[in-house]
């Protein structure tokens, strides 16, 4: 038996002495260095730190875009390390969703099918794929946006449409790499308040890095990145 808390229940994500070393040259980057942390269930924790400190690869581990030097990943309690490609996509696509900076929606599609296309992808029928997209959307104020293309809509908008799209699959795990960092202020608030809401709606755990620190503190928990370690607040 490891030494792993047991009845783990609600933890949905945990990171082991994770370790991130990137070859540049002839020289070895430590970017993330024995790296350990526990998410719960519905738990909201911003990551914070110095660009180039690490957060968004943190992030692609925890989400197993990338994998780490040394180090385990548990999702559900499922030990990741040994898992096949399709088998980490598959993870990916049951219990993860991704927000970024920039919404990368596809341009010639609505609202309600860029939501929509996850579930597509997880083999849920169109009609029950397009309906679930329109109630996600309405819960973010989006209700008469819903056939509008990308360009018919706002920036602030393009990035609720993205949230929606990342939570369409109700993933245990939410994970969001600057999601407001390219919108104004007051938008950002807005944007970050209805994000909030809709993932604690859902039980939905969420790691967030944010250079934002009036943002992260309506986190449960703010944890900084400094020098390759996690300091927590």
């Amino acid at each position: 038996m490891n030494n792993r808390i047991q009845n783990q229940s609600d933890i949905v994500l945990s990171l082991e002495n994770i370790t991130r070393i990137y070859s540049q040259g002839n020289n070895q980057i430590n970017v993330l260095n024995n790296i350990n942390l526990d998410m719960k269930r519905g738990e909201i924790i911003s990551l914070v730190g110095n660009s180039g400190s690490g957060k968004s690869s943190l992030l692609h581990i925890a989400g197993l875009l990338e994998k780490p030097n040394s180090g385990e990943i548990y999702i559900n309690d499922v030990k990741c390390s040994k898992m096949t490609d399709f088998g980490r996509t598959i993870s990916r696509r049951m219990s993860v969703g991704f927000i970024y900076q920039f919404h990368h929606l596809l341009s010639d599609f609505s609202a309600t099918d860029n939501v929509a296309i996850p579930m597509r992808l997880s083999g849920y029928d169109k009609t029950y794929s397009k309906n679930k997209a329109a109630e996600l959307l309405n819960n973010l104020g989006l209700g008469d946006r819903i056939n509008h293309l990308p360009s018919q809509l706002s920036g602030g908008e393009q990035q609720r449409v993205s949230i929606c799209r990342a939570l369409a699959n109700n993933p245990d795990i939410l994970l969001a790499d600057e999601p407001t960092g390219n919108l104004d202020s007051k938008t950002a608030e807005i944007v970050f308040d209805q994000f909030i809401s809709l993932a604690r709606e859902k039980n939905t755990g969420v790691l967030l890095a944010t250079h934002n620190l009036k943002l992260s503190e309506r986190s449960d928990r703010v944890i900084k990145i400094i020098d390759g370690k996690l300091i927590e607040n």
